[in-house]
């Protein structure tokens, strides 16, 4: 009787974990992640003790087969990669085969092969962010055709901090893809956000983006939003001005020497001038892929009378992404 009642305990247990591992599933496979970050330990263990395929048959209806996918789906070949992955762990424990898994691939390998595929992010809202990115990291001369893990990072740290964006007019350098900017105006509620870059690509590939998550001129959203184009070398003191923001942002523009170095003459601008309007935030969020580069840029704010604070403390982990990348955060001021 001991043996029973302990086990009917577990039930709700494990279909707490099974609920979770979906939603993992789901999570990663609509965010792209790397195949290998994926719970595979839990679906092999479930697997093999009830030698059913219903666990893969959840899965695949919150990926692959979500209304979602049909909708955004990732790209063909990261679809197909996935698929083959489910079907070599169902055949591996044995488990009796799942034609849906099967029709699904076949569906994927009939389908050519695109340079664009989505990725799609959930809010703590549950609402999702779905972006329109290449699949190669670097295309058509920039890399601002996909999200990085900056951009994710400053985004999740805006949505722990709110009341920095509600109601003020915030300033987006290098917008890349839209991640954080559409995550900000969706969730933070600021008057105003603009978003920018120099790219044509890049510009174009943000107004899709904008669109798709309801964030175009036909929004009902409070926040007014536009794209604009910005040269950094060319941005005048007037522009600035004109834009007026209270907040600027950025991440993942410390990536070159010769960018730093035009980042920090537009940096000077933004805080020492400005047409007489200073932000009262600057916060610029980078990953430390060269340690030397990124120590350059600090010495060079230096040079320019920029001080800054690194902004320390965990953020909520809201995203998929890999965190194994040094990220920093850092705020800067004009030194008296």
């Amino acid at each position: 009787m001991m043996e029973r009642a302990e086990l009917n305990k577990d039930v709700p247990s494990r279909k707490q974990n099974r609920a979770d591992i979906v939603k993992q599933f789901q999570s990663r496979f609509f965010a792209t992640s790397r195949l290998v970050l994926f719970p595979w330990t839990f679906l092999e263990n479930e697997l093999e003790r009830s030698k059913s395929s219903d666990l893969i048959l959840e899965i695949l209806k919150q990926t692959c087969l979500h209304a979602l996918c049909r909708k955004f789906p990732p790209s063909p070949r990261y679809r197909k990669c996935f698929l083959s992955e489910l079907i070599r762990r169902v055949e591996t424990a044995g488990c009796e085969p799942l034609d849906e898994l099967y029709d699904a691939l076949a569906e994927i390998v009939a389908a050519q092969e695109v340079a664009e595929g989505y990725r799609t992010y959930i809010l703590p809202c549950g609402d999702p962010v779905s972006l329109l990115e290449n699949v190669a990291l670097i295309s058509e001369g920039t890399t601002g055709l996909v999200t990085w893990e900056a951009a994710l990072y400053m985004a999740e740290w805006a949505l722990d901090h709110p009341q920095i964006f509600a109601g003020r007019n915030v300033l987006e350098l290098g917008s890349g893809v839209g991640l954080t900017g559409v995550a900000v105006c969706r969730s933070c509620g600021p008057s105003s956000y603009v978003f920018t870059d120099c790219h044509q690509s890049v510009l174009q590939r943000l107004r899709e983006n904008l669109s798709i998550n309801g964030l175009n001129k036909t929004s009902t959203s409070r926040t007014r939003v536009s794209v604009q184009e910005l040269d950094w070398t060319k941005v005048t003191e007037e522009c600035l001005n004109d834009i007026g923001a209270d907040v600027v942002i950025a991440a993942d523009v410390v990536y070159d020497p010769d960018v730093v170095v035009v980042l920090v003459q537009l940096l000077s601008k933004i805080l020492k001038h400005g047409g007489g309007q200073v932000p009262t935030e600057v916060l610029i969020c980078s990953t430390v892929r060269n340690p030397q580069t990124y120590a350059g840029f600090k010495r060079s704010l230096s040079v320019a009378g920029i001080g800054h604070r690194v902004m320390s403390g965990a953020v909520n982990h809201i995203f998929e992404y890999n965190r194994e990348s040094e990220i920093e955060l850092v705020q800067l001021f004009a030194c008296q």
